[in-house]
């Protein structure tokens, strides 16, 4: 919602998003100890947590985990940031999310749903080893 938001307010948002997907975990981390909602979201439903999943920066996903982010949400493509780490075979996301607790059948598009359509055996043995799921 922007209602009431001035232009400086909304580019300082718009900017915490590019924080994320450019794996700005110092600059990120110090906004959301500033009091930035850590689960933020944006017009497409995406949180920080989704963007710096999707971007591939361990670090950063780390960092917002750490502050509480929501493993859980799922944006408007029915997406988590598990079944984002997956579609970009991003390993060592996926297990920091797993160890987490994120669930790889949430969501339209879940991390189990990812790794079959795409065909992506790694991914999906590392789920099914991590969780017992299977596509």
């Amino acid at each position: 919602m922007t209602q009431g938001l001035t232009e400086d307010e909304l580019d300082f948002l718009h900017g915490t998003f590019d924080l994320a997907r450019e794996g700005a975990t110092a600059a990120l981390a110090e906004r959301l100890d500033a009091g930035v909602p850590v689960n933020l979201t944006n017009s497409a439903g995406d949180t920080l947590l989704i963007l710096a999943a999707y971007h591939g920066h361990a670090e950063t996903v780390r960092a917002v985990l750490e502050r509480g982010a929501d493993h859980a949400r799922v944006n408007d493509k029915g997406q988590t940031a598990l079944s984002a780490a997956v579609f970009r075979r991003a390993g060592e996301i996926v297990e920091l999310l797993l160890d987490a607790g994120a669930d790889p059948g949430l969501g339209r598009q879940s991390g189990v749903a990812v790794a079959q359509f795409f065909d992506l055996p790694e991914m999906a043995a590392l789920l099914a080893e991590r969780t017992g799921h299977r596509p």
